[in-house]
Order: structure tokens, then sequence, then C-alpha cells
């Protein structure tokens, strides 16, 4: 869900467990559930690895890659519905960008407020500002 294609997956798990290596012995305190922590350790480094892509350009070479799709055996309404949803996603600041993949990874309000360092009152009310934003970016 952070990453667009299966090696940029990769580099972000190895990345994670670097981390969550590098971190556990001295700025885990015990605080929270070590599920949580580590969630959090994860969280940041994907938004870390986010910033860092959006300053490098990705190219790639399709050159000599031949494409044969069907145009009448392929739908793409939900994949466009998908990118539109995304594009609006990613108009949001880190912390709302945050709170909706949790969302929309089925985490609870608890799960969510411990995770971001909020109250589950503010996780809720935040959701409730996100999705009237979302509307509003989605239909102008």
């Amino acid at each position: 869900m952070y990453t667009n294609n299966y090696d940029a997956h990769n580099d972000l798990f190895q990345e994670i467990t670097i981390q969550l290596w590098r971190a556990y012995p001295p700025k885990f305190r015990g605080d929270a559930k070590f599920s949580t922590w580590m969630y959090r350790v994860a969280l940041n480094t994907a938004i870390t690895l986010y910033r860092k892509s959006k300053r490098t350009i990705n190219t790639q070479d399709f050159e000599g890659v031949a494409f044969k799709i069907k145009a009448e055996d392929y739908d793409d309404t939900e994949e466009q519905q998908l990118k539109v949803l995304y594009k609006a996603v990613h108009q949001l600041n880190d912390i709302e960008k945050a709170l909706v993949f949790l969302y929309l990874e089925d985490k609870d309000y608890r799960e969510i407020s411990t995770t971001l360092g909020i109250s589950e009152v503010n996780a809720r009310v935040k959701m409730n500002r996100i999705k009237t934003k979302l509307k509003t970016i989605l239909n102008p």
C-alpha cells in the first residue's frame, strides 16, 4: 500500500527491519504495546522513504517491451477510481495520509490513536474532517 512495485516494497521492508533493529533496545520504553511501537516505526520509515522518493526522478526504460491488451477485455473503471482516490489522498498532509491508510487497513480508532499518538476522540474527529475534505477534493 505504501509502495508502487515489488522492488520498492522489498526495499521498504528491509529499511523497516533495519530501523526496528537499531531502535529496539534504546528507544522502546514499554509505554505502549510492542506491536504498536513496531507499527509506529514502520509508519515513520514509510513516510520518510516516501518523502525521499518525491525528491528523486524515477525513470524506467520500456524500450522493447510489448504490451498486448485487448481493449474490449479490459475494464479499468475500478482502477481509475482508485487512482483518483489515491491522488486525492496524496493532497493531504502526512498525518492525514497516515490516518487514512490506517483506516483503510481496518484499524479501529483506539489502535489509530495509539499509533499516531493522539486521543481516540481526536482520531474520530480528524477522520470525519478528512472524509469531508476528500469529498470536497473529489467533487469540487
